[in-house]
């Protein structure tokens, strides 16, 4: 019995083989469809890019006293290419759901039928916690953060941000908040193939502490104030993705993904 078991197990593995080739044109297929959904989003945002820009503003805006004017162009293409590239990164954002569901069918037919069952909510969890990360970033991040330097703005001192930089540090903070907050999944995905466990996890509780504020530092501005922000929300989530170990970790009986 045990060998047709296997037997069968092999001629399923078989038939789910693809040459390099064809692996190569489904790679190339999803990746048409991926930048086709980009090119759509983007000429959907750029139509409204204007609103666009007003939203990415709006929270530095309110951290100035009424009827300031806080940003300069300091060169003179700066504004249109600030527009392009803000409403490049926002398309990205606005996709990312159909970017997913390109690569979970990517690597479909690689999986069993029990973990293309897990795959389909994980995909759906992937993007809720991306924008739960960049909203965290937009509305609780961006206003306190804002308030805190802008403080340092007075007497003869006037605070002038350049438009693109100010763009490109919001969107990238916005993504990089989006893409941290996927932690607890993650650890969920690893926790159920047996590669993580609770334990594990509170043992290297430090060097994973070490890790956070290293890649905080990478991912913001050189100050220790937008460090925190960034590293503190990091240490919960790990502490909370602990638990989530603790309670969806593979048992030693249990074989639902293999």
């Amino acid at each position: 019995m045990s060998n047709s078991n296997e037997m069968a197990q092999e001629e399923l593995q078989d038939d789910r083989v693809m040459p390099l080739t064809a692996h190569l044109e489904e790679l190339r297929r999803r990746l048409v469809r991926s930048f086709i959904a980009i090119g759509v989003c983007f000429a959907f945002v750029y139509y409204f890019s204007k609103q666009v820009m007003l939203f990415l503003q709006e929270p530095v805006l309110q951290a100035f006293p009424e009827g300031a004017t806080p940003f300069a162009l300091l060169r003179l293409p700066e504004g249109f290419f600030t527009e392009l590239k803000a409403s490049l990164l926002v398309a990205v954002c606005i996709a990312m759901p159909y970017l997913l569901f390109q690569a979970w069918r990517f690597v479909a037919p690689g999986l069993y039928p029990r973990e293309k069952i897990v795959a389909i909510p994980m995909m759906i969890f992937a993007t809720i916690f991306f924008f739960i990360g960049a909203s965290f970033a937009y509305y609780i991040v961006f206003p306190i953060g804002f308030q805190f330097f802008l403080a340092y703005a007075e007497g003869s001192v006037i605070a002038s941000l350049s438009l693109s930089w100010y763009l490109t540090f919001v969107v990238k903070l916005i993504m990089a908040f989006g893409i941290a907050f996927e932690l607890p999944l993650i650890v969920f995905v690893l926790s159920r193939l047996g590669l993580v466990t609770a334990e594990k996890m509170r043992k290297g509780r430090k060097i994973a502490i070490l890790i956070i504020f290293g890649g905080a530092a990478i991912l913001t501005p050189p100050d220790i104030v937008t460090q925190v922000m960034m590293a503190g929300p990091m240490i919960v989530l790990y502490e909370g993705s602990i638990f989530i170990a603790k309670i969806f970790g593979k048992k030693p009986d249990n074989y639902d993904l293999e």
